[in-house]
């Protein structure tokens, strides 16, 4: 195992932990921006850096197909490879091939699918996708699990969950760097709790140094989604981290976090600043909107970023969608905001001020009090009273 989780302090369900992965000490909760093809578009390592950014996400399918995972490790792994100093993971390539491509088929072998190089069929097999991530050498890599929507129900649901299990032991008698790589399992079973519930003790079994609840954050509702990442994260082993694959909605951070998950990552941050949206504490600002073409004030006034110090609405209004710079300001403006909100987690739980800044977060982003029902159900059963920041009747809105 090659990390260590010290949790600093809780929160009735929430926790604030150092995680000491082999590049970085790293403070949970935390987002993790995605940097598909080795490079968070449009911004470069020394800004990551400069924005308090502590692990990226790469992708294993994209990387694997070029500059190949091969040439990755002649040149040193893909930290010195795309000059980052600091801690990195790699998905499976499992949720690109089924996403993707329509053509994927997946059997006990692994995941077949059309080389989108040249059409031929080609195999990822658990075995492989452990190969592939030994030779990138991020800090933690994620099992090859069977990827099916939540949205999709019966017993081909049944059928993954227990495929995932049957893969996590090829993945780990493949895994060849244990002591500088840490195996991540991934929690399958849709929204069925009683096969999440035979997951989670399946992998708990097998001593991993940390599990991913997957399977989310694909179309369920809400009031499913926050349920699952309860039942999970009660289940899961105190000392390990928790980390919820592609959840990237602030809100949605704050939920898990207080439900006691500790990691997220997904392109949402990046991807609505390439649409011309920054993400602010009211929820979201549209910078195309013609009423921002004379308006001088910054994104946020009450942001420090570099974009908020230095360029107001108007002139990002008139660069979004136009020209790249608009989106990488943005970009720089949203992962910044992203990285504020997993640090105003973490000291507000170590400095015993969770509620508060709940209740905060909150107020902002629902000054009429008309708090998501879902969301209010969440924090009942984390234990965290947001009466003072909810409307009488909640509305049962979304």
């Amino acid at each position: 195992m090659a990390l260590r989780f010290e949790v600093l302090g809780r929160f009735n369900r929430a926790r604030a932990a150092h995680l000491t992965l082999p590049h970085f000490v790293c403070e949970t909760p935390l987002f993790m921006p995605v940097g598909t093809q080795g490079t968070i578009k449009g911004l470069t390592t020394n800004q990551l850096e400069e924005i308090g950014c502590q692990i990226i996400l790469g992708n294993t399918y994209h990387l694997a197909l070029r500059p190949t995972s091969e040439l990755i490790d002649e040149l040193g792994g893909l930290h010195k490879f795309m000059n980052w100093p600091r801690a990195m993971l790699t998905d499976s390539g499992g949720f690109q091939m089924v996403s993707l491509l329509h053509l994927a088929d997946i059997t006990e072998k692994g995941v077949t699918f059309q080389s989108p190089v040249d059409g031929k069929p080609m195999l990822l097999t658990p075995e492989e996708s452990i190969q592939i991530q030994n030779r990138i050498g991020a800090d933690i890599i994620m099992a090859l699990d069977d990827v099916v929507r939540t949205i999709i129900t019966g017993p081909r649901i049944e059928e993954a969950m227990y495929r995932t299990l049957r893969w996590i032991d090829r993945c780990i008698a493949a895994h060849k760097r244990p002591h500088e790589q840490n195996l991540f399992g991934i929690v399958q079973g849709g929204l069925d709790p009683v096969l999440r519930d035979i997951c989670v003790r399946g992998l708990v079994d097998r001593n991993l140094p940390g599990y991913a609840i997957g399977g989310l954050a694909g179309g369920e509702d809400k009031d499913s989604f926050w349920r699952v990442v309860a039942q999970c994260t009660a289940a899961l082993p105190e000392d390990k981290p928790r980390y919820v694959m592609g959840v990237g909605y602030p809100l949605d951070i704050v939920v898990c976090s207080a439900l006691g998950a500790d990691m997220y990552d997904c392109v949402y941050p990046t991807r609505t600043a390439r649409f011309g949206t920054a993400l602010v504490p009211e929820g979201l600002l549209k910078l195309k909107n013609r009423a921002m073409s004379d308006d001088t004030r910054p994104i946020d006034p009450a942001c420090a970023c570099m974009v908020c110090k230095n360029y107001t609405r108007a002139y990002i209004h008139s660069l979004v969608t136009k020209d790249a710079m608009g989106s990488q300001l943005l970009s720089y403006h949203n992962l910044y905001y992203m990285m504020q909100l997993s640090r105003n987690l973490h000291s507000s739980i170590v400095q015993g001020r969770f509620p508060e800044f709940v209740c905060n977060f909150l107020q902002k982003m629902f000054p009429k009090g008309d708090i998501p029902e879902w969301v209010c159900n969440a924090m009942e059963v984390a234990g965290i009273d947001i009466s003072s920041c909810c409307a009488p009747f909640p509305s049962a809105q979304d």
